[in-house]
């Protein structure tokens, strides 16, 4: 009778526990399921073919000039090659930066290395493209190339090399699909670490990654307090690499 007694108890007693896990769950949700007076999501146009910007997008590269982008150095107008609609490194022009600052976002952007192959590892087709002007990912003709592992296009550089090498030969266009999320800092101290999931010619390469802290050469990587927003980094590396079709959402949390 006891055995008995005691086995009701346990059922009763799981019953009661899940029932206070519903009711605990309820509690957490604003809306009820399939709620007609939930706020619907905003509607956005999109671009015209997977790549084009969609309508809340900032275009930060048309084709037509780089009036969103200074040199990162000193501020001064940006010295790239344009034409044919694209932007073209220039050896010793230097990084630039755009004059908007950034934070959490989708890019979209293109790239192509030199079509002419010269050099080997990373002196060939090399530059980065850095999140908030701190967190490179890495660009690379990394088409029979060999070079160490997180270092190769589609590394988070240092940190975290790309899941597959998705590389097409050197002169073809290629594209970075990426979505970042900012590292959080309080009292000086992060709180809540970066991450980045990226495509790469429509495939992923990065996958919801947590960014270990600032891009450094053959350091480790490591958080310094900055702004919420800064600007977007292009790296001058002294190859001709091109960039084309960069455009950038800022993402926004609701409460919906």
């Amino acid at each position: 009778m006891k055995k008995e007694i005691l086995a009701v108890g346990v059922v009763l007693g799981l019953i009661l526990s899940g029932c206070g896990k519903q009711m605990e769950t309820a509690k957490k949700y604003r809306w009820d399921v399939h709620d007609y007076n939930r706020p619907v999501p905003l509607v956005v146009t999109p671009g015209a073919a997977d790549n084009m910007a969609p309508s809340d997008a900032t275009v930060l590269f048309d084709g037509n000039d780089l009036s969103k982008w200074v040199s990162a150095g000193n501020g001064s107008p940006a010295k790239w090659k344009v034409e044919n609609g694209y932007m073209e490194a220039v050896k010793g022009a230097g990084d630039i930066r755009t004059k908007q600052a950034f934070g959490d976002c989708q890019l979209h952007i293109e790239w192509a290395t030199p079509e002419k192959v010269v050099g080997s590892d990373q002196g060939r087709g090399n530059s980065g493209v850095f999140l908030m002007g701190k967190y490179e990912v890495q660009v690379l003709d990394s088409h029979n190339n060999k070079t160490y592992a997180d270092g190769q296009a589609g590394a988070i550089y240092g940190q975290k090399p790309p899941l597959v090498n998705v590389c097409r030969p050197p002169g073809v266009w290629q594209s970075y699909d990426i979505i970042f999320h900012r590292p959080v800092f309080k009292d000086g101290k992060v709180e809540k670490k970066a991450t980045e999931t990226i495509l790469q010619n429509g495939v992923l390469i990065q996958d919801n990654w947590t960014i270990e802290g600032t891009t450094f050469y053959r350091v480790r990587s490591y958080y310094e307090p900055h702004p919420d927003k800064m600007p977007l980094i292009l790296q001058d590396h002294g190859n001709p690499i091109r960039f084309r079709n960069v455009w950038i959402r800022e993402l926004k949390e609701t409460n919906q």
